[in-house]
């Protein structure tokens, strides 16, 4: 408690204990030991027979310094007097006895309003004196005074200071427990940005503003540097959690208050986790009379706040920088052979993000030798991953490098260059300003057509391995919609989901979905060709690594085609190829007969690298059902099966010596 709050407090006790003396004094019988439980004859008498009279120019309060809290509730002397009165029973239990007697009822031991006018010098009549406690009032509609007993008359309800802003005048910096799992720590802050411009306008009285942040953005960090710089301190909300509330109008009104109360300015985030249901919420927050910063990624709705805000957008740490607050994070050293900018590079998280990504880092490699590997970062780093995608998407997490890999080297060599694409989109699109106009984003894009089987999910995989990422496999029976309009709220919620994660997007199939735009000759042609525009919309401005898969490359339209930062074509295997193909199907585990004729195989069956895989599951099956190695006759049978799915004929010209085999 401030020293003028003490003052003030040994103020009212003077003059609670005169009042107490005085009603002594004119009490007919003052040792009556059941006082309070019940009112005598006489004293009825006196009350009927006593007059009032009302002085309505009675003085407020005198002239003592304004408190600060005071100041940050808008307070007058009066309702820092009737603020202590309220309060006395929370300081010294005594006052509850003594407020039992004024109140002649043992069972009501806090002011009534009508006793704490009177203590203050003033009458119950007084109008002026009354608004200070009405529900518009500063004190009440602050939170700083309950009136309770609403159902009596006003003069008679009861007065009580809530326990948060008892504790806070008592110096006690924790935050009120029906909001405490609403706020979170300060997040580990990035390198200082330039937040000079935040800082003047909260500075000049902007008490609302919007920061757009990308995936990985830093516009917590921005807004706890301003809120610091004016000299408030940063109160960090957690809209998830305010959502889930089962009260959160009540929840928003006590986090304002905790922000009057310690001087601090709200930072909320994200603001897309509140639905049109929340709504009512998300304008008092916006309403607070202390600064808000409010935070997300979609753009601002003019709904969700009567004043306007002021809009500015956050920046994205650099690869350097996600390396720096990523090594500042780990309990110990990083390996001299890692280089944290090349492998974070890929990955868009913010500064906390980073941190947490460090520390899963350190106990993952606890469960090896203890040493931090690659892979141990990029786990630590996809373990940061929202799990919304997972609802819509299939995640594998990849488990194939380039040694998997079959392919002709022009197509090496373009996959590789998509991984780049990927790992430098920073440095190319941001640093370098090489981003087109047009709301395009900072994804990229690429196709991959061929055959069946040619490798091209496989190398999705690859990819998303390279670059430490999960891949995300899209099932197309989720999204495509016989009703209108379902089939784009589908892909919306999908490309949503995915711009809050680090993975690799896969659609398989891509032509069913992202196929011709066509001549519009009844309603469906019409809806067809909404849903490919939307499409070529929505992939310029998606902010991440999305590979579409075809068997068909002429069924997709030219203009998407266009927009695509790689067409990389996979063809059919030579026999040079499908010979490493059967090797590594069959791999080194399997028992094989020596008499197997790979090279034959290779030769004159001309399979794609997906049949050649199925074929050698098939003979090992039956190599286990017959319990002996692989031979030359049951990889024959295999290979005839994989002919029966196929649909394709056994042709002597084929099988050659081993048609007898098959």
């Amino acid at each position: 408690m401030t020293p003028d709050l003490l003052r003030r407090a040994r103020r009212i006790e003077e003059r609670v204990r005169h009042a107490v003396a005085e009603r002594r004094r004119t009490d007919p019988d003052p040792d009556d030991a059941f006082r309070g439980l019940y009112l005598s004859d006489e004293r009825i008498h006196r009350l009927l027979d006593e007059g009032r009279t009302v002085d309505a120019g009675a003085p407020l309060a005198d002239g003592d310094e304004t408190t600060a809290l005071g100041r940050a509730f808008g307070l007058t002397a009066l309702d820092t007097e009737l603020l202590l009165v309220a309060l006395l029973p929370d300081l010294d239990d005594r006052f509850e006895a003594f407020y039992g007697y004024l109140n002649d009822d043992v069972t009501r031991r806090r002011p009534t309003i009508g006793l704490a006018l009177g203590l203050c010098g003033l009458s119950g009549a007084d109008a002026r004196a009354r608004d200070r406690l009405a529900p518009h009032s500063p004190l009440v509609e602050g939170g700083l005074l309950l009136t309770e007993d609403l159902d009596r008359p006003f003069l008679t309800r009861a007065l009580r200071v809530p326990d948060r802003v008892t504790s806070h005048l008592l110096g006690s910096t924790a935050p009120d427990p029906r909001v405490a799992h609403l706020l979170v720590a300060d997040e580990v802050t990035a390198p200082r940005t330039d937040a000079s411009p935040l800082t003047a306008a909260v500075t000049k009285g902007a008490h609302l503003v919007y920061l757009k942040s990308p995936l990985g953005g830093t516009a917590h960090s921005l807004a706890v540097q301003a809120l610091r710089e004016t000299g408030r301190n940063p109160l960090t909300v957690n809209l998830h959690r305010l959502a889930e509330d089962p009260a959160p109008d009540r929840a928003v009104h006590l986090l304002v208050r905790e922000a009057r109360l310690t001087g601090a300015g709200l930072i909320c985030s994200p603001v897309d986790a509140l639905t049109p249901h929340h709504l009512p919420t998300l304008r008092l927050l916006t309403g607070a009379a202390v600064p808000v910063i409010l935070s997300g990624t979609v753009p601002w709705d003019a709904d969700w706040s009567a004043r306007p805000p002021l809009h500015l957008s956050a920046p994205r740490l650099d690869p350097a920088q996600r390396a720096a607050i990523w090594a500042a994070a780990l309990p110990g050293p990083v390996p001299a052979d890692i280089d944290l900018t090349d492998l974070l590079a890929p990955f868009l998280l913010t500064p906390s993000q980073l941190a947490d990504a460090a520390r899963t880092a350190a106990q993952s490699a606890l469960l090896t030798d203890g040493a931090l590997h690659p892979d141990h970062i990029s786990a630590g780093a996809r373990a940061q991953n929202a799990a919304g995608l997972d609802r819509l998407a299939r995640r594998i997490e990849p488990s194939v490098t380039w040694d998997d890999l079959v392919l002709p080297a022009d197509t090496r060599t373009q996959l590789h260059e998509l991984a780049a694409r990927a790992r430098h989109r920073d440095q190319v699109l941001g640093t370098w300003s090489m981003r087109p106009g047009g709301g395009r984003g900072r994804g990229v894009s690429a196709l991959f057509a061929g055959d069946s089987g040619t490798g091209k999910t496989m190398s999705a995989e690859v990819i998303a391995a390279d670059l430490g990422l999960d891949l995300y496999t899209v099932d197309l029976a989720t999204v495509i919609d016989k009703y209108v309009g379902e089939t784009e709220k589908n892909l919306e919620r999908i490309f949503t989901e995915a711009a809050g994660i680090n993975g690799v997007l896969l659609f398989d199939e891509a032509d069913a979905i992202f196929g011709k735009r066509s001549e519009v000759k009844d309603a469906h042609d019409r809806y067809a060709n909404v849903e490919s525009a939307y499409l070529l919309q929505r992939m310029e401005s998606f902010d991440g690594l999305a590979i579409l898969s075809t068997n068909l490359r002429a069924n997709l339209d030219d203009a998407f085609t266009r927009r695509l930062d790689l067409v990389i074509d996979f063809p059919l295997p030579d026999a040079a190829d499908r010979r490493h193909l059967w090797t590594k199907s069959l791999g080194t585990q399997v028992p094989l007969s020596p008499d197997l004729d790979l090279d034959f195989c290779a030769e004159s069956f001309e399979l794609a690298g997906g049949n050649i895989r199925s074929i050698a599951i098939t003979a090992a099956y039956l190599a286990a059902t017959a319990g002996t190695e692989i031979t030359m006759p049951l990889l024959i049978r295999a290979t005839q099966r994989e002919y029966q799915k196929l649909g394709r004929l056994t042709l002597a010209s084929e099988f050659g010596p081993y048609l007898d085999l098959s």
